[in-house]
């Protein structure tokens, strides 16, 4: 019997900020610690911070990993360094022909009711709002009877096809809605296009936030903090929960690839959310340091098993 496939992935995530003029207090909590998951292990995980503080970690609504310090005295920078081993592995197979509409009568409010635990998912956010323009674009792939799994992706790889990923085209404040009109932007944009329209239909959708593997060019090395973050969505399908999987299926639109519980073994989950405002890698509150510069490096490298 051939042994299982499985990868182990070394991440180091580094976030530097320069202020002027400094800060004199400040309060921040950071997503960059990955949860253990049906498809992948977390081996070690350790954070740095400079100026050191004491962090304190916490689990989050969503079970993400949060840590949070507080930096009391004056200061003009803020380094941080996240370093993560990771093996990760495929779930077994496992397919739904659950139609799409079953999914959405599941969500649907019912007074009296109980709820199923992930309704929250169904309504929308700040950067994936409910709209009729994204029910418009998705409808094509989600004609009468068709089962949600096989909608979801085929409306991942419409995506792919349909839009233009162009960096530094977007920022995080840039609304989905324009993204979806200008058909162009980055993976953050693209899974909270992916998240709105399966929630404008009635879906439970969550945005899904971590790193994915990279290949250098042939005959290139690896360049030390050339890769970035990555996103994606995933939609819960009822019928799968008792699967390794938990019911979740990841899209990722940026790449047109899709699994159970994760898009491949290549990727590395790190937290979920209703959108990236749940899942921010790094976020504070400061006081001084009327304007700052940001340096954000991501290596992600394969390792022996």
């Amino acid at each position: 019997m051939n042994p299982e496939p499985r990868m182990h992935l070394s991440i180091t995530h580094d976030t530097r900020y320069r202020y002027s003029p400094s800060v004199q207090t400040a309060q921040h909590v950071a997503h960059l610690q990955p949860a253990h998951t049906p498809c992948q292990k977390v081996v070690s995980h350790v954070i740095w911070i400079e100026p050191q503080a004491t962090v304190v970690h916490h689990i989050d609504a969503f079970l993400n990993h949060r840590a949070y310090w507080a930096l009391t005295h004056p200061h003009d920078g803020l380094t941080v360094r996240a370093h993560s081993e990771i093996i990760t592995k495929p779930l077994p197979p496992g397919s739904s022909k659950q139609s799409w509409e079953s999914v959405r009568e599941h969500f649907r409010y019912r007074g009296g009711h109980a709820g199923d635990v992930h309704s929250g998912y169904v309504f929308g956010s700040h950067h994936a709002p409910v709209n009729e323009a994204f029910v418009a674009y998705a409808q094509s792939s989600f004609p009468p009877g068709r089962p949600l799994q096989q909608a979801a992706q085929e409306l991942t790889a419409r995506m792919h096809r349909d839009f233009h990923y162009e960096t530094a085209s977007t920022d995080i404040n840039t609304p989905a809605l324009e993204a979806l009109q200008n058909k162009r932007g980055v993976c953050q944009d693209f899974a909270h296009i992916l998240v709105a329209c399966l929630r404008s239909l009635g879906l439970p959708a969550r945005y899904v936030s971590g790193y994915l593997l990279t290949q250098p060019p042939p005959g290139q090395p690896r360049l030390v903090g050339s890769d970035a973050s990555h996103a994606w969505a995933s939609v819960y399908v009822p019928e799968l929960a008792s699967h390794a999987s938990q019911g979740w299926l990841d899209l990722d639109p940026t790449n047109d690839r899709c699994g159970l519980a994760s898009p491949g073994e290549d990727y590395v989950r790190l937290a979920v959310g209703r959108d990236f405002a749940d899942v921010s890698p790094l976020r504070g509150v400061l006081q001084g340091g009327g304007s700052h510069t940001l340096e954000v490096a991501v290596t992600v490298a394969p390792l022996g098993i």
